[in-house]
């Protein structure tokens, strides 16, 4: 066995079974080629069963209710190193806020082997001693970082570091953990601000990542807050090589999301190899500034390998499909990038009208045409969701029997499904029709609206 994980209390070992298991690791591990160990909620003596010199990897999650004194998890923590004598990653989540664990903390990493240490994510602040040794290991990778007070930072050195997480409170002076750093492959940043004051966070982050090179190499910023706040996202704009970007903050008496299409553009424009993208808390029911169809358009044009999307949009700019993002039937858009290949949208408590349900539909898949989730709460966002799958895999059956035609996007709506009042005009969406293609016969009930290459956004056939 290489890997093992436990989850939940082992107060029910009895004493017997435990002075056994005491005894048969008197002269050797129990595990002797166990790599890895994950325990989560477990604190007690019975850990060093687990562990053997062969150990690498230990993550432990302690449970903050848990009857066992500060104390014994420090103890617990102090006799890691002469159990593990070579571990590379240390996890620790939930630790006690106490100097005595972090008096535990400094001290097993400082006895540590040095030069194998490759990850290190501690919950707990670090005494000077060891931020010094820490902050210069040359083969670290991976480094969670608790600031607390107005404590002095020494200078950091870490040429190999690529994945960094920094959690600090109202008086943390965090910026200053970056002044003078050296941090050639920095790749992933992550803050949880323990403040409800953030301030102008992005323009402090970006004043002294610029000054570390750091816009060179960064690929993943995020940043959870629990506070409403309304960033600088130009702060940002020298970060063109992100790929994922996230900022979590909440929004409370009211949205307090600022994103509209103007936001969005900028942000699309300069970072074209988005993946992953998230502003805001989920999006809410009603939105005051949020993005519009023809924003939607211009990040999917721009981010054509976007998979994960949540922002604040306008529902209502998705009813008029013969006008998305300024695109009318029958002209070539130079805004729609029909490759998107979004998969994950998140509309949280956005309202659906069942009577918008059609045009909606067609829009998404006309703007992301590979959506295969989305996370909401109005029940009507799934018959969105269901149209726009439907319609990808009739595109796809009837591609495959007529070659010729290149399919990029289209919409199938059970009939059943559009009101008699529904916003599509039935006209509209008959008056460009190119030649008919057949519709499997599954689908007879269904109206079929498809775009070519996006020179006709709507045509339709009925079969």
């Amino acid at each position: 066995m290489r890997t093992l994980g436990a989850h939940g209390s082992l107060d029910g070992l009895s004493s017997e079974t435990f002075s056994v298991l005491q005894h048969c690791a008197i002269n050797r591990p129990l595990f002797p080629n166990l790599k890895t160990v994950r325990l989560w909620n477990i604190v007690g003596e019975f850990i060093p069963l687990f562990l053997s010199p062969g150990t690498v990897g230990i993550t432990i999650s302690f449970d903050e209710r848990s009857r066992y004194p500060t104390a014994t998890v420090a103890s617990i923590i102090d006799t890691l190193p002469a159990l593990c004598p070579n571990l590379q990653d240390i996890t620790f989540y939930s630790l006690p806020g106490d100097p005595i664990i972090t008096a535990a903390v400094s001290g097993m990493l400082l006895a540590s082997n040095r030069n194998v240490l490759r990850s290190i994510k501690v919950d707990s602040p670090l005494e000077e001693g060891a931020r010094e040794v820490i902050y210069k290991l040359p083969n670290l990778r991976t480094l969670s970082v608790v600031i607390k007070g107005g404590k002095s930072s020494p200078t950091v050195v870490l040429p190999n570091l690529t994945d960094l997480t920094i959690k600090y409170d109202h008086d943390g002076d965090w910026s200053k953990w970056f002044r003078g750093a050296t941090l050639g492959k920095l790749e992933t940043v992550s803050f949880y601000p323990g403040s409800e004051r953030i301030g102008n966070f992005l323009d402090e982050f970006e004043r002294v990542a610029l000054a570390t090179h750091t816009q060179n190499t960064l690929s993943d910023f995020r940043l959870y807050t629990s506070c409403p706040w309304n960033p600088n996202y130009s702060s940002l704009l020298p970060f063109t090589q992100l790929t994922s970007l996230l900022i979590e903050s909440h929004c409370e008496n009211g949205c307090s999301s600022a994103v509209d299409d103007d936001v969005i553009t900028t942000l699309a424009r300069t970072m074209p190899k988005l993946e992953f993208l998230w502003l805001g808390d989920q999006p809410c029911s009603e939105i005051p500034t949020g993005l519009t169809a023809k924003g939607l358009a211009v990040l999917a044009h721009h981010c054509p390998g976007l998979s994960t999307l949540c922002v604040h949009f306008h529902v209502a700019s998705l009813n008029d499909p013969p006008a998305v993002g300024g695109v009318v039937p029958n002209a070539r858009s130079a805004i729609l990038q029909s490759g998107c290949t979004l998969t994950d949208l998140e509309v949280g408590e956005i309202p659906m009208l069942e009577e918008a349900v059609p045009t909606v539909a067609l829009t998404l898949a006309l703007i992301f045409p590979h959506i295969e989730t989305v996370d909401y709460i109005d029940e009507n966002w799934k018959k969105v969701l269901d149209a726009i799958c439907l319609s990808r895999e009739i595109i796809n059956r009837s591609s495959k029997e007529h070659s010729s035609l290149h399919l990029e996007s289209a919409l199938v709506i059970p009939l059943q499904e559009l009101p008699s009042r529904a916003a599509v005009n039935r006209q509209t969406i008959l008056h460009d029709f190119t030649p008919a293609i057949p519709v499997p016969h599954s689908c007879c009930l269904a109206e079929v609206v498809i775009s070519t290459s996006f020179e006709s956004v709507l045509s339709a056939s009925l079969n």
